[in-house]
C-alpha cells in the first residue's frame, strides 16, 4: 500500500468510526466496477436521516454547532411611512423551516478524492463530499463552495454541511474541502486566493460529474447551480467566472451550463475588507486578520515576512492556532482576545502607504472578484446583511456598483450578524429553488 493511500485512510478513519454502515441499504459506491479508473475515488460513505433533525456535526461559520445556536435575528424592515420597525425571528425557527421543506429525508453522504493542482501548478489530490438523495436520481447538482472554516472537523468531508438540507428537495450536492483541509489538512490553506480555489472547486465537480454518469446516477438535468456563503460566496463568483470564460463552448465535452448562482455574505473585494480592518481599527472577526494576511502572502508567494505584518505574539501562535486546523474560528477568536486591529498588526501593516502594504494591496486586488474584467452572464442572486460584522457590507455595495449591468437579484437588509445572515441565506436559497420548481411545473 502506498504512503499516500495509507495517509488518506488514516485521515478518514475518525469520520467512519462514528458511522454505522448498512451497505445492504444502498449502493456500495466505493466498490462499483463502473467507477474504477475514474478521477473521483470514493473512500467512505454513510446515510443521514434528516427526519430526526440536523446532525450534531453540522456547523455554522464560527464553528458553533447549528443545534447549539439560539440567538435571535433582529430584522429591520421599512414601513410605508418611512420609519423602520424591528421584528425578531429565532435562528432555531429558521433551522426548523429549513428542515420542514422537502420530502427526501434520507441523504447518502459520500466522501472521496480527486486530482487537482496546488499553488505551483503541480498535481495534488484533494478531497470533498457528494450528497445525494436516497433511492432517486438528483434533479440537478449544486456545486457548493463552503464558508470559512478553521478546524478540520468542519471540513465538508468530516461533517454535515448545512447546505445539505437542500437534498431534501431532491438535489445533489458537490462540496469540496479546499486545499488545506480534508486530506491536505497538513498544508496551509491559501485563503481567498480566488483563481486557485475556483480551479480546485471546479475540478471536483468535473470529476464527480463523470463519476455520476458512469454509475448511472447522473441528474435529470445537466445544468447546475452554484452556491456559497462568506468565503464561499466570493469563491462561487470566481467559479462562475472560470466557467463562463473557460467552459462555455457547447461543443467541448467539459462544457458546463449554469442555471443560477447564489452568493451570500462574500468578501468580493478583499482590499476593501482589509482597509476596513485598518480604517476602523476594528476586526469583528479577529481570525480573519491572520487568515487574510497569510492567504495573500503565502498564497501569492509575496516576498513579505509575516513578522513584519503581524505582532510577534500572534506570529508565534499562528501555526498552533490556525495552521494546526485543531480549533474553530470561535475558539481562535477567543485565544486572540481582542478586536482592535493595531493590537494584532504591526505599525507598518497599519500604514497603507508602506511598500509591503502596497504589495499586499496588489495581491488583494488580484484576488478580488470585483476587480476582474468580467460581468456575470448567468442569473445571480446576491444576499448580504447590512449588519454583518465579519464581511463588511462594503463588499456587497461594491459588487452591485461593479455589476450593475448584470442579471443579478440583490437582497440587502438588516438580517443580523454574519452567522444569522448565513441561516437566512440558505433559507432564501431553499425558498427560491421551491419557487423555481413551481414555475417549471406550470409549463410541463
Amino acid at each position: 500500500m502506498s504512503k499516500h493511500r495509507l495517509y488518506i485512510i488514516l485521515l478518514v478513519l475518525p469520520l467512519l468510526a462514528g458511522c454505522k454502515f448498512k451497505h445492504e441499504e444502498f449502493v456500495d459506491f466505493a466498490n462499483l466496477e463502473e467507477a474504477k479508473g475514474l478521477r473521483f475515488k470514493v473512500i467512505g460513505q454513510h446515510e443521514t436521516d434528516l427526519s430526526q433533525g440536523l446532525p450534531q456535526s453540522c456547523y455554522l461559520p464560527d464553528g458553533t454547532a447549528v443545534n447549539d445556536y439560539t440567538d435571535d435575528i433582529n430584522e429591520k424592515t421599512s414601513t410605508s411611512s418611512g420609519p423602520k420597525k424591528t421584528s425578531s425571528v429565532t435562528a432555531a425557527g429558521l433551522t426548523q423551516s429549513l428542515l420542514r421543506n422537502g420530502n427526501n429525508n434520507r441523504v447518502i453522504e459520500i466522501v472521496g478524492t480527486y486530482p487537482s493542482i496546488d499553488g505551483d501548478g503541480n498535481p495534488i489530490t484533494l478531497s470533498g463530499k457528494v450528497m445525494l438523495p436516497k433511492n432517486s436520481k438528483p434533479k440537478r447538482m449544486i456545486l457548493v463552495s463552503h464558508y470559512t472554516v478553521c478546524s478540520n472537523a468542519e471540513a465538508p468531508s468530516n461533517c454535515f454541511s448545512l447546505e445539505g438540507v437542500l437534498v431534501k428537495l431532491g438535489y445533489g450536492l458537490v462540496i469540496p474541502d479546499y486545499l488545506g483541509y480534508g486530506i491536505t489538512a497538513n498544508q496551509v490553506h491559501p485563503y481567498l486566493v480566488m483563481d486557485l480555489t475556483a480551479y480546485n472547486v471546479l475540478d471536483m465537480y468535473l470529476a464527480v460529474r463523470e463519476w455520476l454518469k458512469a454509475i448511472g446516477q447522473e441528474p435529470e438535468y445537466d445544468d447546475i447551480y452554484l452556491m456559497g456563503y462568506s468565503q464561499g460566496g466570493a469563491t462561487t463568483m470566481a467559479v462562475e467566472h472560470l466557467i463562463e470564460t473557460m467552459y462555455d463552448d457547447e461543443t467541448d465535452p467539459e462544457y458546463i451550463k449554469i442555471r443560477r448562482v447564489f452568493a451570500g455574505g462574500g468578501p468580493y473585494d478583499v482590499k476593501a475588507t482589509y482597509e476596513g480592518f485598518v480604517n476602523t481599527d476594528t476586526a469583528g472577526y479577529p481570525v480573519a486578520v491572520p487568515l487574510v494576511l497569510q492567504g495573500m502572502i503565502k498564497g501569492n508567494k509575496l516576498d513579505i515576512s509575516m513578522n513584519s505584518m503581524m505582532q510577534e505574539w500572534m506570529c508565534n501562535k499562528l501555526d498552533d492556532w490556525v495552521n494546526s486546523k485543531r480549533y474553530t474560528s470561535a475558539q481562535i477568536n477567543s485565544f486572540i482576545g481582542t478586536h482592535i486591529t493595531h493590537e494584532m498588526l504591526t505599525q507598518e501593516a497599519m500604514q497603507q502607504t508602506s511598500d509591503n502594504v502596497a504589495e499586499l494591496y496588489k495581491a488583494m486586488t488580484l484576488n478580488s472578484i470585483t476587480s476582474y474584467s468580467w460581468i456575470p452572464e448567468a442569473s445571480v442572486y446576491i444576499m448580504h446583511s447590512m449588519d454583518d460584522e465579519t464581511v463588511p457590507y462594503t463588499n456587497a455595495s461594491n459588487a452591485k456598483s461593479r455589476w450593475k449591468d448584470a442579471n443579478i437579484m440583490y437582497n440587502f437588509g438588516h438580517y443580523g450578524s454574519h452567522i444569522q445572515g448565513c441561516l437566512r441565506f440558505i433559507y432564501s436559497v431553499q425558498t427560491l429553488l421551491i419557487e423555481e420548481e413551481k414555475e417549471i411545473k406550470k409549463y410541463e
